[in-house]
């Protein structure tokens, strides 16, 4: 008998002749996310991943529920596939599930098996029967409820037997990496941290680019988007984040350009360098935090007026979402608490106090005609700082 971890994917199995590729990409995903815990092991068998020879269940269990591809595991018993051994390891762990019984008289239970070798002497409805008469034999405080139980003891009759009860449920979507590459805006807020967590869940790997106006943002606002990707990468592996400064550019923007415009006007640039930045990183689509209406530069002229300044595609995967629905994906991802913390981002300073909110695209492009755009891009990227985050060998 040892102690294992059954690893469960969804949508892969769904993927036809291209599912062997799918699944290799998962296997290195779970083995990279586990590379810290001495000695595992991950295996495959019939449509199954395994997490073997380990010490701290908990930890093996964390990792995996961050990891994109994976809809559910379980930790169980694998052990020989024998009827009465089998039995043995079910009284086992419902004396370990009556033994911990708080304010309840009797535990409702229902016996759940898959015969997948059918090879094996009983069939699934044989299992299920002859193993819930001998537990309600040993034990007088269980009743069976099939409809609603308290535990469902799980039994698969695989190359070996697993026992198990708990199904702790994961990320889903499908693994980083299978989808390709797009960069993600980071601003620092709330919302463009969610954006990148839902794309990555498409499978999509990710590399960041944030605009930092030194000095009218600290240090510290740089430091808070670098750990704000740190937790980014539990999920979707290592991401190299581009710092772009901004500051002569927006500061060109606020001497010779329409005031009412000039959050437009920065919203453009930001995209344009953006996509520079993305080619480099053969990225083929960009990703923001947009929520229509939300605010001035996001109404559905802004976001067409920001559209045509660049030619890759731009994802926005929040554009219908309202902020509450944000905010409650970004507690449950663990970055809103890193969002909240009070240090400005570059897109609240130089802000106008009546953007415009429905620009018009020809005369948004005569503004940026008054100043040196392309040399000044041009600087922007050749001063940008990269800092990789996470480990490399991931990609």
């Amino acid at each position: 008998m040892e102690r294992v971890i059954l690893i469960r994917y969804g949508e892969i199995y769904l993927k036809g002749q291209n599912r062997p590729y799918f699944e290799r990409m998962l296997l290195d995903n779970i083995k990279k996310a586990l590379a810290d815990i001495p000695g595992i092991r991950v295996s495959k068998s019939q449509g199954r991943f395994y997490a073997e020879n380990y010490e701290n269940e908990t930890a093996v269990i964390r990792a995996l529920t961050h990891v994109f591809g994976i809809v559910s595991v379980s930790p169980a018993y694998k052990v020989e596939k024998d009827f009465e051994t089998l039995v043995r390891y079910s009284e086992k762990i419902m004396e370990n599930l009556l033994s911990h019984l708080q304010g309840k008289d009797v535990l409702t239970f229902k016996v759940e098996s898959r015969r997948a070798d059918k090879n094996f002497p009983m069939d699934s409805l044989s299992i299920c029967r002859e193993m819930g008469g001998r537990l309600l034999d040993r034990f007088p405080d269980l009743k069976v409820d099939v409809h609603h139980p308290d535990v469902i003891l799980n039994i698969e009759v695989r190359e070996f037997g697993y026992l198990y009860h708990e199904v702790i449920p994961c990320a889903g979507g499908m693994p980083v990496g299978t989808n390709g590459k797009a960069a993600l805006l980071l601003s620092g807020g709330i919302d463009s941290p969610v954006a990148g967590y839902m794309i990555a869940k498409r499978g999509v790997a990710l590399t960041a680019v944030h605009f930092h106006s030194f000095p009218y943002t600290s240090d510290r606002s740089k430091e808070k988007v670098i750990d704000l990707c740190g937790l980014l990468t539990r999920y979707c592996g290592p991401i190299r984040l581009h710092v772009v400064p901004f500051t002569r550019i927006q500061q060109e923007l606020y001497e010779k350009c329409p005031d009412n415009q000039l959050t437009v006007l920065m919203r453009r640039y930001m995209m344009k360098i953006a996509e520079a930045i993305a080619r480099s990183e053969e990225a083929v689509a960009l990703i923001t935090g947009e929520s229509i209406g939300q605010v001035a530069s996001q109404t559905i002229e802004s976001l067409a007026v920001t559209n045509d300044a660049v030619s890759m595609p731009v994802f926005r995967p929040l554009i219908g979402f309202d902020k509450v629905d944000i905010m409650n994906i970004a507690k449950n991802i663990g970055t809103y608490e890193t969002s909240i913390l009070p240090f400005e981002d570059c897109c609240t300073v130089f802000t106008p106090k009546h953007p415009v909110t429905h620009p018009k695209l020809d005369r948004i492009i005569l503004s940026e005609k008054r100043i040196n755009g392309e040399e000044l891009m041009r600087e922007a990227i050749e001063n940008v700082e990269k800092i990789q985050i996470g480990k490399e060998e991931w990609k």
